[in-house]
């Protein structure tokens, strides 16, 4: 009697666990790192936050520019989502794709210093776009500067979701509609407002928490005790005053506010994957592309374009002349030193987050039970309103009696970014992972392809360029932070994101723009070297391509 073959891996075990206790991992984690700055705090004054004008100030600063930031960036993102789908052709949308997608992993600092160059008190725009009278109203130090520096991160990214929603729709609905000749109102009411409403929800409460959650763009251009939000208030607690019981009553006031908003988002239904799998059927020529209002689409896609590049121009062009002088080896160059201290951190964060992704969707595709299906993707997405800060600072306070060299505290810098990089990295694998037909599976489970040998046949070929762009995202998110490393790096040891700062506080615009432009490019060559991976083989793909079918029939 011929004995059953069993692949290598094919016990669902496999794929449920692992998940399930790197789900339970993060808990504990976040749990010990928020415990040990509870444990180290004497009293949490909850009184404070309504006997202080500061805290109070704070608090209520931090919803503030938090809400409007998300109001302007939703309002920007829709109207350009739309003219984005209606003309599906023009000269250069595929590059502007690519730059919205890059808009997350822009390192922050560098935004900055391009739009101090653009909107800042001497930038190229700002006495053309703000004169009254003679005399210039705008400051860019303050609400202004966050509200649009949090517009300029967030609305590429809201636009570039909506854009996937709308694309979504499925194209018999397009073709009635145009043979019903739909007008732009009544398109917008009967098919595409139903595919933005469907993620509305999440997506606000994505990027409300981003903007609460902001730290590096309100330490620089916050300008002041009246415009400082949560995150600044913890580091200053933490960094300066030494006062942890501030520190972690913020914390929990943090937290509470995110976390009861993520609630109420997965309890109205939001969508899990909110960026679901893209179709690419070709739509028919739609009525609203051709008339006068194309002009209008053409203005919108133009200004937000330069919107987009006007900054990381001016990084360009003021940081080439000082590139090759920053990075020769001859002279002892801090740039090349704060370059491999970056990587250091950057390449294992986003090593563990790509992995940590896998494991815990893995787990979700398998697991029988609603609760354990959910509990690794809900808690994955824990950082999110987690402070890093505090979990950075709880950590350390937790392993501080084994925690003394600086290697170490590297590790746990890099840790804790792979953390922050798990959500969005889950967000990029979720969709792909999806998108694999129903009957291509179970044609695979009829022909005992499971395992090792179903990841090797049906995922890594569908898999391969979304892991390496999340690879990609993954290492980017962490060599551009500005937030745990500033608390943990060492003035005279820094990493290029704070050897940018430093020379910004110091009013070295030279050296800052060479420092930006530097991070620019390490991360354009880090996208191309993924691409270059994610790209089959040309003599392997019919090979490949005949083994899955072979398989498959």
């Amino acid at each position: 009697m011929e004995r059953p073959v069993h692949p290598p891996l094919s016990n669902p075990r496999w794929l449920r666990w692992p998940g399930i206790v790197l789900a339970a991992g993060i808990l504990c984690v976040a749990s010990v790192g928020v415990g040990a700055l509870l444990w180290q705090s004497a009293d949490l004054p909850f009184r404070d936050l309504w006997t202080s004008p500061y805290l109070r100030n704070v608090v209520s600063f931090s919803i503030w520019q938090a809400t409007l930031s998300t109001l302007f960036s939703i309002l920007l993102a829709i109207p350009l989502a739309r003219a984005l789908d209606r003309h599906r052709a023009f000269p250069g949308r595929s590059l502007l794709l690519r730059l919205m997608e890059l808009s997350l992993v822009i390192p922050t600092i560098v935004a900055v210093s391009g739009l101090v160059g653009i909107y800042g008190r001497q930038g190229w725009l700002t006495g053309w776009l703000f004169p009254v009278h003679g005399q210039q109203i705008w400051n860019l130090y303050g609400l202004n500067g966050i509200v649009l520096a949090h517009v300029f991160f967030n609305a590429p990214l809201a636009a570039r979701i909506f854009l996937v929603a709308l694309e979504s729709v499925p194209e018999p609905q397009r073709r009635i509609a145009s043979q019903l000749g739909l007008g732009n109102i009544w398109l917008w009411r009967s098919l595409e407002w139903p595919a933005v409403k469907a993620i509305l929800p999440g997506l606000a409460t994505l990027v409300f928490t981003l903007c609460f959650t902001s730290f590096a763009i309100v330490m620089t251009l916050g300008g002041g005790p009246g415009s400082t939000t949560l995150e600044v208030a913890i580091y200053q607690a933490l960094r300066f005053e030494f006062d942890f019981s501030r520190a972690a009553m913020l914390a929990i006031v943090q937290m509470l506010i995110c976390g009861s908003l993520w609630y109420l988002a997965v309890r109205r239904g939001m969508d899990s994957a909110l960026v679901p799998a893209r179709h690419l059927a070709m739509a028919p020529r739609r009525k609203d592309s051709v008339g006068p209002g194309r002009f209008g689409d053409y203005l919108l896609i133009a200004g937000f374009t330069l919107f987009l590049l006007l900054p990381l121009i001016f990084v360009t062009l003021k940081g080439v002349p000082g590139v090759a002088g920053a990075l020769s080896p001859l002279q002892d160059s801090v740039l090349l030193k704060a370059t491999l201290r970056s990587l250091l951190i950057a390449l294992p964060a986003g090593l563990i987050s790509v992995i940590a992704a896998l494991l815990i969707l893995g787990a979700y595709r398998v697991s029988v039970s609603p609760v354990l299906a959910r509990l690794p993707a809900t808690l994955a997405h824990l950082p999110l309103f987690v402070p890093p800060l505090v979990l950075g600072t709880g950590l350390f306070l937790a392993l501080r009696p084994k925690l003394g060299m600086s290697t170490e505290g590297l590790a746990l810098v890099a840790l804790i970014n792979a953390l922050m990089a798990l959500p969005f990295v889950l967000q990029l694998i979720r969709g792909p992972l999806n998108a694999i037909d129903p009957m291509t599976l179970r044609q695979a489970d009829q022909l005992n392809i499971r395992g090792w040998y179903r990841w090797q046949q049906l995922y890594w070929p569908r898999l391969r360029r979304p892991l390496a762009l999340s690879l990609a995202y993954g290492v980017g998110l962490s060599l551009g932070d500005f937030g745990v490393i500033a608390l943990f790096g060492a003035s005279n040891q820094p990493t290029i994101p704070v050897l940018l700062y430093q020379q910004l506080g110091s009013y070295q615009m030279q050296a800052a723009a060479t420092t930006g432009l530097w991070l620019l490019i390490l991360l354009l060559g880090l996208f191309a070297v993924a691409a270059t991976f994610s790209r089959t083989p040309a003599r392997s793909s019919p090979k490949d391509t005949k083994g899955v079918h072979q398989c498959l029939m």
